[in-house]
């Protein structure tokens, strides 16, 4: 997050996210390229969450997040770009501990 903090309060179980920037190509696990321009699945993204509603109950402002980038609404703050999603639309939640297990909440 910028260093100056958004004046917004999220409602409900809303959540503002920042995505995380992709790199431009992936390498499949047998080590091929795969360039950016190749269109798969529908693959689900890493973002920050910026913001949570009070409703919100598993997930807090500083939470790295996997979710599904149809599921979402777009909004531009500060010339920056972020999505709002519901908390339900969230998969998993990267943890801070990954010694403590898989590292994601399911």
């Amino acid at each position: 997050m910028s260093e100056s903090k958004l004046e917004i309060q999220m409602l409900h179980d809303r959540l503002l996210v920042r995505e995380a920037p992709e790199k431009g190509e992936r390498r499949s696990s047998a080590g091929l390229v795969i360039p950016d321009t190749v269109k798969m699945a529908t693959r689900l993204v890493w973002g920050e969450v910026c913001g949570a509603g009070t409703g919100a109950r598993h997930v807090k402002t500083g939470d790295r997040v996997l979710f599904n980038p149809e599921d979402q609404h777009e909004v531009e703050l500060q010339a920056e770009r972020y999505l709002v999603l519901r908390e339900r639309d969230v998969h998993a939640i990267a943890s801070e501990h990954p010694s403590q297990g898989t590292g994601l909440y399911l």
